[in-house]
């Protein structure tokens, strides 16, 4: 259900540094998961709050791009390894290879939203979703 209605042309998009498009990205897959949660069920909070961090975290985001990799144009896939090979640091708690491959999942996320690409968005989002849920 998310919309942009100021698209720009994927060269524009494509200007953008891999780590530009993972913090757009990062916004757009929390917005995923929260209005998905809040949609299936009428819950406190605080569980949804629970539930949400098993999606968002580096190493759900990880195992959730398996689900996609197959599915990925040749486009799609150049913008997911430009922000998996962009210079992010990880975090204490994380593997460092988990942790670029979900900034390359949120570098795609963002580069999608940013050219308008909600549908397409949304459709690898329901794949990661069902993936991490089974």
């Amino acid at each position: 259900m998310l919309k942009n209605d100021h698209p720009i042309s994927e060269s524009q998009a494509r200007q953008y540094s891999p780590l530009t498009l993972a913090y757009l990205g990062d916004g757009v897959y929390e917005l995923l998961v929260r209005e998905t949660l809040v949609l299936q069920e009428n819950r406190p909070n605080g569980q949804l709050h629970r539930h949400a961090l098993q999606f968002v975290s580096a190493t759900a985001q990880s195992d959730g791009l398996e689900a996609i990799l197959p599915l990925l144009t040749e486009k799609e896939e150049a913008i997911f390894k430009r922000g998996r090979n962009s210079d992010a640091v990880g975090h204490r708690n994380s593997d460092v290879i988990q942790y670029k491959r979900a900034t390359g999942l949120e570098a795609l996320f963002g580069y999608l939203y940013l050219i308008g690409s909600t549908d397409r968005l949304e459709e690898l989002f329901q794949k990661i979703y069902e993936t991490l849920c089974s």
